[in-house]
């Protein structure tokens, strides 16, 4: 008796050990309960049928059915590959498929063109690559706007690292008087419309060359030059003036890491200050000098207000500008090439960023316990410091706003009596403007284009905000990398196509109807899909962070408690996840209350919104209504980004003044 109890477990024992090299990885519920009967076998039946041939047992019937269903009922509880096949469809149709269809649409005959091209509709051709590069026009078409826009690219980036590189230097380094009031004051700019300041410019410069208004100064008897008024320079200096915020935050924060005991050996070594931020600081600072210039650059390249309002006068074109023509006169070929050339230079832009992000992180700074934030003291500069800083402000916030506000209550340009003074431009009734009777408070148009900027860019800012969410999900929580990925990388295409091109893009998809997909141009749903995948990069960036920081314990005790996967997603996940879901939310709703360039092409009259509004009401030369457009926008979004602020307790200039 005693030797059947010890022969027993021995015979337990060779069973589960061959049955673990049968199977390696977890044995099927069948297989557990087989090997439990064979433990309870007779010795050597146990030992006869474990050590005869191996002979594959047939598997039990139904066996594959019940596999299927139970991937089935695991796909229901926790769906993250069916809804990541399903974005990524749907993101591919929104995305990928209006570009392929934009470049396709620069290679094939357009109807307008058959009798030109002595080819039907829809053939191959190379025509549109001749007219844009070769032919007598490419000159005007192409490659004159391609210099003017490398020329204001590079003269804005130059510019803005210097001026924004010098401001950051001082608020992060220097004991400069108000520096973390500075810090924030001197991002303000990058909160308003590029084209505000445009409109800003031309109230003060404009002169006889356009017609309407008088500028200020020309009113006052002084005539600015062309060059002064419109081109190349005042565009420059305007997207200095926009493009330096942006500067001070990348810089500042890189500025903010530097460990100053780098600088300190350096000096210690003999080196002077100017070798010191030769050969230590620029080098240390290359990788946030590189994203700054690549990032402005391919923010230029898309920008249509500014050049738009300073450059029609003297036909000063940029690619925008010249994209925006063609389109104008239903050249869709040639704009389908131009738009493709913007978008290969924005690539290679971003390229060159991603490149020296990859080479600077083979490289890690260091530090001791004295990296430490070190003021340097300006002693004697202290005072010509503070002056340039407030400098700064003055012309990038209070000259623009304070232009746009003062024109809007003067009948008059420059006239600052009494009785030049009025109310008339917001609140009156029965205006000497043939198309804008009333004023821009209680004008009905004004309501109505207000009213579609909400609607629209609100609905798009929610879908953007709760698809980011759910994106950032499948990303985090999908076991397939590939599906991840894919779907990581085809929602952030968007911010490397400039805002004009990807309109294009989608007018050249939504213009015409695609089997089960109607026409959509000249509807509010095309300005909904468009604005909210232009801010998907953002919204799934956002979605995605905030899913890695949370952890899958919530959701997990919520399933094992029954909840099936949606009441997860609406009683746990969401609700832990609001402030982030607010932010991918309201920022979307700022960007789109400001943009232009991304809905110039595609909203129609009757659909306007505020910023294509005011576009058109400078295209009659209603200066004042067009200022006060204008002014109601800056103010929308300066208030949500404030807002956000305070809601979020952040700030955008934290860490930059101390």
């Amino acid at each position: 008796m005693p030797e059947q109890v010890l022969t027993r477990p021995r015979a337990s024992a060779t069973v589960r050990d061959i049955s673990k090299k049968r199977c390696p990885d977890k044995c099927s519920e069948d297989e557990d309960v087989a090997v439990k009967r064979q433990a309870q076998a007779p010795p050597c039946a146990a030992t006869a049928e474990t050590t005869s041939p191996a002979v594959s047992p047939l598997p039990p019937p139904g066996r594959g059915g019940r596999t299927l269903r139970y991937g089935m009922r695991v796909g229901l509880r926790r769906p993250t590959t069916a809804i990541g096949v399903l974005a990524l469809i749907l993101f591919g149709y929104l995305i990928a498929v209006p570009i392929v269809t934009m470049l396709v649409q620069g290679f094939t005959v357009s109807p307008k063109d058959t009798v030109v091209v002595q080819q039907q509709e829809g053939s191959p051709t190379s025509y549109y690559l001749w007219r844009v590069f070769l032919s007598p026009v490419a000159a005007d078409l192409f490659w004159r706007p391609l210099v003017h826009t490398l020329v204001v690219s590079t003269c804005s980036v130059v510019f803005s690292l210097i001026v924004g590189g010098v401001l950051a230097w001082l608020i992060t380094r220097t004991d400069l008087w108000g520096r973390r009031w500075f810090s924030t004051a001197l991002i303000v700019p990058y909160m308003l419309p590029t084209w505000a300041f445009a409109l800003a410019w031309t109230t003060i410069f404009k002169n006889r060359t356009a017609g309407g208004q008088p500028g200020w100064l020309e009113s006052i008897g002084v005539t600015p030059p062309d060059w002064l008024a419109y081109g190349g320079v005042p565009i420059t200096i305007i997207f200095t003036l926009y493009f330096t915020p942006f500067v001070i935050l990348l810089l500042g924060n890189a500025l903010k890491r530097l460990d100053p005991q780098l600088e300190d050996s350096a000096r210690m070594l003999g080196a002077g200050y100017g070798t010191v931020v030769r050969t230590v600081v620029v080098p240390l600072m290359r990788p946030a000098l590189v994203s700054a210039a690549t990032l402005i650059l391919a923010k230029v390249l898309g920008e249509f207000g500014v050049t738009y309002i300073l450059g029609l006068p003297t036909d000063f074109n940029v690619l925008a500008t010249s994209l925006y023509r063609s389109i104008s006169t239903r050249e869709d070929g040639a704009a389908a090439v131009i738009a493709g050339a913007i978008i290969l230079i924005g690539l290679l832009s971003l390229w060159v960023d991603v490149h020296f992000l990859k080479e600077a992180r083979r490289f890690v700074t260091i530090g001791g316990k004295g990296a430490m934030d070190r003021t340097r003291a300006l002693g004697r500069w202290r005072v010509p410091a503070t002056a340039l800083c407030g400098l700064a402000f003055v012309l990038s916030v209070v000259v623009p706003i304070g232009v746009l506000a003062l024109s809007t209550v003067m009948r008059r340009p420059a006239d600052f009596s009494a009785d030049n003074f009025t109310l008339d431009y917001w609140l009156g009734h029965g205006l000497d403007t043939p198309a804008f009777t009333d004023g821009v408070l209680v004008s009905g148009a004004v309501w109505s284009a207000a009213w579609n900027t909400f609607w629209i860019v609100g609905l798009a800012a929610v879908a953007a905000g709760v698809l980011g969410q759910l994106v950032g999900y499948v990303v985090v929580r999908s076991p397939s990398r590939l599906l991840s990925t894919a779907l990581r990388q085809l929602t952030f295409l968007p911010y490397l196509v400039p805002g004009i091109a990807f309109a294009v893009a989608y007018l050249s998809l939504f213009a015409v109807d695609r089997g089960p997909i109607p026409a959509l141009y000249g509807t509010s749903t095309l300005l909904v899909l468009i604005y909210m995948v232009e801010q998907m990069p953002f919204a799934t960036r956002a979605g995605i962070s905030s899913m890695m920081q949370l952890g899958p314990e919530p959701e997990e005790a919520a399933q094992v408690a029954g909840a099936g996967w949606w009441r997860r997603m609406a009683h746990v996940v969401l609700p832990i996840q609001k402030r982030a879901l607010a932010t991918g939310v309201l920022m979307p709703f700022i960007a789109g209350v400001r943009s232009l360039s991304l809905v110039v092409i595609l909203a129609v009259p009757g659909m306007d919104v505020l910023t294509t509004f005011a576009i058109r009401l400078v295209e009659y030369g209603y200066t004042q209504a067009a200022n006060g457009v204008v002014l109601v926008v800056s103010a929308v979004a300066f208030g949500g980004t404030y807002a956000i602020q305070k809601s979020m307790k952040t700030d955008l200039g934290r860490g930059l003044g101390g």
